[in-house]
């Protein structure tokens, strides 16, 4: 276990008001600096609502029981698991199509999500098979596979490189403790006492058009992007430094429409939230990104970053055809035993 991961859990410990710290409470979602390079995510729905309780709890056992070793594995309630909006984390609804968004409700929202990573296909299969085995009181919504090429750790921060050549991960934090301010709901937020601790999850698969991108040159995809290929800042800013957009005010180095650029305007103050993406390849014209990540608040974190991104240079390669809002318990049971 990792010095990150350990104080990523006291941090959490700490959230829930000081309850003893246990290095195996870190929560599997936040686990690591890097997360494991492969995913399957899968989204349920419940086949009877009037047993939610017996369900909740067989899901939580499942889960439990391939967490740890060569998976990390988490279980995320939908706002459909948890019945009536009393007790429901106060942001926690269906995700809505933001601008440019198709939403396929074959592909989207859903009563609980597993995300089910692991150190290979095989083994990141396997648990999912015995997972869903388990689990004869939900029925599969949608599931998708994921991978993170040239996952690695640098500078304290997990990267790995997308369906557009681009490496990611630079935007993340770089120590644990600025992870669980990110992502980590506290006891001063008005949430449901059960919820501190937790974290708001988004999904949004992103279907990538490659070919397209492909065409054009690299000068042009790095000012699209607003960064090289390999994590440098345009204006020669070393990948690990903040640059100066202030100092670019018309965007002749950077464009005011690159990606970065319009995600983080102030790179002294980054988006709350923290990044944990899988690329997918479902043919030759269905690939994309898994696009993760985690927050304490919905409308602070991915919500402000997507407003912000509209119009950027990117929209034309992009499209969003699903995924979903989340919630993912703090370490435990206390939140089963509070919601049931």
């Amino acid at each position: 276990m990792t010095a990150a991961a350990l104080g990523t859990a006291g941090l959490v410990v700490a959230a829930q008001r000081g309850t003893p710290t246990r290095p195996d409470r870190e929560p599997a979602h936040l686990r690591g600096t890097a997360p494991l390079p492969r995913t399957r995510v899968i989204s349920l729905d419940l086949a009877d609502g009037e047993r939610r309780r017996d369900a909740l709890r067989a899901a939580h056992r499942a889960i439990a029981a391939i967490d740890g070793g060569e998976i990390a594995a988490w279980a995320a309630l939908g706002a459909g698991a948890l019945g009536s909006r009393s007790g429901r984390p106060r942001q926690l609804g269906q995700m809505p199509a933001f601008a440019g968004d198709v939403l396929d409700p074959a592909q989207s929202h859903g009563d609980l999500l597993l995300q089910i990573t692991g150190t290979t296909a095989r083994v990141t299969r396997q648990a999912a098979e015995r997972t869903l085995r388990a689990l004869p009181q939900w029925r599969v919504r949608w599931r998708l596979d994921g991978f993170r090429p040239e996952n690695r750790t640098e500078d304290g921060r997990g990267l790995a490189r997308n369906p557009f050549h681009f490496t990611e991960g630079y935007g993340n934090p770089a120590t644990s403790a600025e992870v669980a301010e990110r992502a980590i709901v506290t006891a001063d937020q008005d949430e449901p006492a059960w919820a501190v601790g937790g974290s708001y999850q988004v999904i949004r698969i992103i279907r990538l058009a490659t070919d397209f991108w492909d065409r054009d040159s690299i000068h042009e995809q790095e000012r699209i992007i607003g960064r090289r290929r390999d994590g440098r800042w345009l204006d020669g800013t070393p990948s690990d430094e903040r640059p100066v957009f202030a100092a670019d005010p018309h965007g002749r180095t950077t464009p005011l429409d690159s990606h970065v650029r319009r995600a983080a305007p102030d790179r002294r103050h980054p988006p709350p939230l923290v990044r944990r993406s899988y690329n997918y390849r479902r043919g030759a014209d269905d690939q994309g990104l898994i696009f993760c990540c985690f927050q304490r608040d919905l409308a602070k974190g991915f919500e402000a970053v997507q407003h912000r991104l509209r119009g950027e240079a990117l929209a034309k390669y992009t499209l969003t055809v699903g995924g979903g809002y989340f919630f993912v318990p703090p370490p435990g049971d206390g939140w089963l035993a509070a919601l049931t």
